[in-house]
């Protein structure tokens, strides 16, 4: 049987997670757009942006049972080219329904995509003698550092949202056009189950990468804010704390899978977590602007290559249809950034922001705590995967 892992199929893996985070990117710069478009408030576009997050986790879901019966190549073929051809109707949408339904079917071939480009990574690094998943997710940070420029620099000239969007769609379709032929046709057994409730190690793992993905959509959010209250920056530069964290969790990916080669998914998680809690600690304690910067850089690195090492583990358990413990993962995960932020900003209200801060901080301590439980619990979820699927089919 001909290993999965070629450089054909690294290629397409990379190309879907590049697409996923081009095309997320390339909304961004257009909110401000679309909110003087429709001349909504605030508090509209606020319901309106939920949509997006709403399609994509209801496709997510979707998705994990498809890809349990059809394999993940057709739902990446249609996620991507989804995308491409959605992306122009955010810019054409006259009325809060339609930008709010073009949302929806934008976030779900998002959801989708991201869903069955990470079952198609785990398929291709179990055919590869070296770990693949922490570079697999970097090109989603380079598609996206690439889709926000691409679209800055062309509405930065006057060409428009439209035209942006237009020739944004074509880069996309180029590359799942090259994409297509080089996925992989893997299909999973025609008897297994279409949906499996998360249970135990899976839950352990989803409940994990909300965790990390409510850090990271928090950082997002929050951080400017925490900078410029507490006068370590001004206005103008408080965007820097994230883009020194985004910045290091890119090249923590890029370098991951040969540290993860090295070390082993233990150390990623153990190690990767306390230098995470330590950044905070940094960025919290630290006495000037300067030292608060490098926790970002801490925060960014040691959480860089936590997610790809708990869609490894979700990807090789037995207690459920890899493909459903991806898609729960990816939910969870999703739902951290998406609940994340408010959760920050209530936390605020009560605590103070830096009090919210150090919330986040004991969460993410999760990760180093469960280190010797993921990297382990492998041979524990094999050995009572069949009695898992007993108890099921009774």
């Amino acid at each position: 049987m001909q290993s999965t892992d070629r450089p054909e199929t690294r290629l397409a893996t990379r190309l879907a997670f590049l697409v996923g985070g081009f095309a997320l990117a390339c909304w961004a710069p257009l909110v401000p757009f679309a909110k003087a478009r429709l001349g909504v408030d605030d508090g509209m576009l606020g319901m309106l942006l939920l949509c997006l997050g709403l399609g994509s986790v209801a496709a997510m879901l979707a998705t994990g049972m498809l890809s349990a019966r059809y394999g993940s190549k057709p739902i990446i073929i249609a996620g991507g080219l989804g995308l491409a051809l959605i992306l122009p109707t955010l810019a054409l949408a006259s009325t809060p329904f339609t930008l709010g339904l073009a949302l929806a079917a934008f976030g779900a071939c998002l959801g989708s995509l991201d869903v069955a480009m990470n079952i198609h990574a785990v398929e291709v690094e179990k055919g590869a003698d070296r770990p693949l998943m922490s570079g697999f997710h970097a090109l989603f940070s380079i598609g996206g550092f690439i889709g926000s420029l691409l679209v800055t620099l062309l509405l930065s000239v006057k060409a428009g949202p439209l035209a942006a969007t237009l020739l944004s769609s074509v880069v996309m379709v180029v590359a799942m056009v090259v994409a297509w032929p080089r996925l992989l046709r893997t299909i999973q057994a025609e008897d297994a189950p279409l949906f499996v409730m998360p249970r135990g190690f899976v839950l352990l793992l989803a409940a994990l990468a909300a965790i990390t993905f409510l850090v990271e959509g928090a950082i997002l959010d929050w951080s400017a804010l925490l900078l410029t209250s507490q006068g370590r920056v001004d206005a103008s530069h408080g965007g820097l704390g994230y883009m020194l964290f985004a910045v290091a969790m890119t090249a923590g990916r890029l370098g991951g899978d040969a540290i993860t080669a090295r070390f082993g998914d233990r150390a990623i998680m153990l190690w990767g977590g306390v230098i995470a809690v330590g950044g905070f600690a940094l960025l919290l304690l630290g006495p000037n602007a300067i030292v608060a910067m490098g926790g970002f850089l801490l925060i960014g690195l040691g959480a860089s290559n936590i997610v790809p090492v708990l869609f490894r583990k979700g990807g090789s358990q037995k207690v459920m249809p890899a493909g459903l413990a991806v898609a729960a993962i990816t939910m969870t995960g999703y739902a951290g950034v998406l609940v994340g932020p408010a959760g920050v900003g209530f936390a605020a209200n009560h605590l103070g922001l830096p009090g919210a801060f150090w919330m986040l901080a004991l969460l993410l301590c999760a990760a180093p705590l469960c280190a010797g439980i993921v990297t382990r619990s492998q041979k524990q979820g094999e050995a009572n995967a069949h009695r898992s699927y007993s108890s099921m089919d009774a």
